[in-house]
Order: C-alpha cells, then structure tokens, then sequence
C-alpha cells in the first residue's frame, strides 16, 4: 500500500516524484512504455529554464531522476496493463504486479505517431522531430520536410517558415484534413511548397548519422524521387497513453484525460499532469508544472481525508 504511485517517467511525473517526496509521501514512480519520456530520444533542450547554453534531454531527465530518488523516490519499470480506481484504495497492474495506493497521479504522456520506416526512428533527435516548438530553432537557414495533413501540419510548416528556407509539405492524398483557415495559411507561405500524394519510403542517410533527404514514392504513379533536406518534421499526431483508464477516467474525443480545478480528474484522488491531459502546448516546462500541481494536489487529497 503506497501513499502515492506516479505513472509515467518524463518530465510531468518525476516533477511530481520530486514534490511528493518532499512532502514525506514516499512516492512509487512506473517507469511506463517510455521510460523519460519524450525528452529520453530528444538531443539538445535549448528552452528549459535554467540552462543557458541547453542541455541533452536523456541528461535532463537523469538529473531529474536522481532529483527525486534523493527524496525517496522508488522506481519500478513497468507499464500498467489494468486499473481499478471504483474503490478506495485504487489498486494497480503492470504485467504481474499489482499495486495499491490511496492517491494516482497520471502521467503516462502522449506517444508522437510516427510513420513506420526504419531510417526514421534512427534518425530521431539527428534531423528527424515531432515537435517544431522544441526543434525549429536548430533548422534555420535549412530546407526541410513536414509529413502530414491536418491542422498539427499546416501549424507545424508555418511555424518552421520562421527559420527554414525551404519547406515541403508530404501529404499521402491530395485532400487534407485540415481546416480551411489553416490550409489557406499554408497555400499563401512562400516557403511551404506542397507535395502530393506521397508516401515516405526512407530518411537518408541514417550511415551518415544525419537527415540528408526524403525518399518518396508517388501513390498515383509509383515513381520514387529523393528530395534533398536537412530535416524531416513528422506531424501525424500525438496518441494520449491512456487505454488501461478507458471506461473509468473522463476522456475527449481524441483519448485525452479530462481534468478541472487544475490536475483534478473525475474521479477523486486521481489526478493527472503532462501530455496526457494537454494536446496543447506540449512542453517540457509545462509538463513540469502541472506535475507540481498533481503533487501539491495529491498532498492536499491525503491530508485532508486523513489517508
């Protein structure tokens, strides 16, 4: 029986880890499907407070990590396979153990989609992003690639324009999703050159460690052309790791926790932090102060009900 698991391992639940054992509550982190979280496959972090000349993510998270353990912290590797959270206390399984609290803290985050070739996942944090927010800095002056077509795409391009000379927009149809108002935006770019249909066959050049350009086959003709680029910028979507807490923990439509009165959930002594409650802004800043917030809240939770 624990005072407080956390559920995920980035930045939002080893914030959280920090805070809770601060307050003597002797937290249990699971590491989750993505031990670090998103920062665990990003290279340089140049806007996390604190750091003025940046920091490696994998660095980032390890310093928080021994944060946390330094307060009594425990970790577990795992990820949650079920959840019972219809009574009290709300009882946990990750594969064959079972666990058992008196308050949840989620932050099990939001796994970037990404296209599914090889030469991609290699080449992750190497000129290969999911996030043009953290990443578009480092691309200035550069020709690149964003994959996608819905309103994430449109935003993402335009967003690049600031610093990219060049960008093509790969989409596998000719039609998009996106709305109008942002497609629109997109079309009046005179940096965002559209390229359709098209479906990604390789990132080169993964022997060379770094992007060098696109391989694309044409999904009307079959024809495959290689578009020289210096990044790729996958905008396809985020999915919210939330599945073990369907039926029991209010969700949008797109799987999101729902939360009110800051990292509150439905349900009462659950709370949730991070990505998996905020498509939005998706930061590593962020993230870490809605884990303070999940923290501060579960501690308030505890005391109050005298658990």
């Amino acid at each position: 029986m624990r005072n407080v698991i956390i559920i995920g391992s980035g930045c939002a639940g080893l914030t959280a880890a920090i805070y809770a054992g601060r307050a003597n509550l002797s937290p249990l982190v699971l590491d989750g499907y993505e031990p670090g979280g998103q920062l665990s496959i990003t290279t340089l972090v140049e806007n996390f407070p604190g750091f003025p000349e940046g920091i490696q993510g994998p660095e980032l998270i390890e310093n928080m990590r021994k944060q946390a353990q330094h307060f009594g912290t425990e970790f577990k590797s795992g990820a949650i396979t079920s959840v019972d959270l219809s009574k009290r206390p709300f009882k946990l399984t990750a594969g064959t153990e079972t666990y058992e609290c008196a308050a949840l803290i989620v932050a099990s985050g939001a796994s970037a989609r990404l296209l599914g070739v090889d030469s991609e996942r290699k080449l992750i944090g190497h000129g290969v992003s999911t996030c043009a927010t953290c990443d578009g800095y480092f691309f200035r002056g550069k020709e690149i690639v964003v994959v996608g077509g819905g309103d994430t795409a449109m935003e993402e391009a335009t967003f690049l324009s600031r610093f990219a000379s060049k960008i093509t927009l790969m989409h596998r149809r000719n039609e998009f999703r996106a709305s109008k108002i942002m497609l629109d935006r997109a079309h009046a770019n005179p940096k965002i050159e559209f390229m359709t249909p098209v479906t990604v066959e390789e990132v080169l050049d993964v022997s060379k460690g770094g992007v060098e350009g696109v391989k694309v086959r044409n999904t009307d003709t079959n024809v495959t052309t290689v578009v020289p680029a210096e990044g790729l910028f996958v905008a396809i979507g985020h999915d919210p790791n939330t599945k073990p807490f369907v039926g029991q923990l209010t969700m949008d439509a797109n799987g999101y926790l729902v939360t009110h009165d800051g990292p509150r959930t439905n349900v009462e002594g659950v709370f949730a932090a991070g990505d998996v409650q905020d498509h939005v802004y998706r930061q590593a800043i962020t993230a870490a102060g809605s884990g303070c917030m999940a923290a501060i809240e579960a501690e308030r939770y505890l005391e109050t009900n005298h658990l």
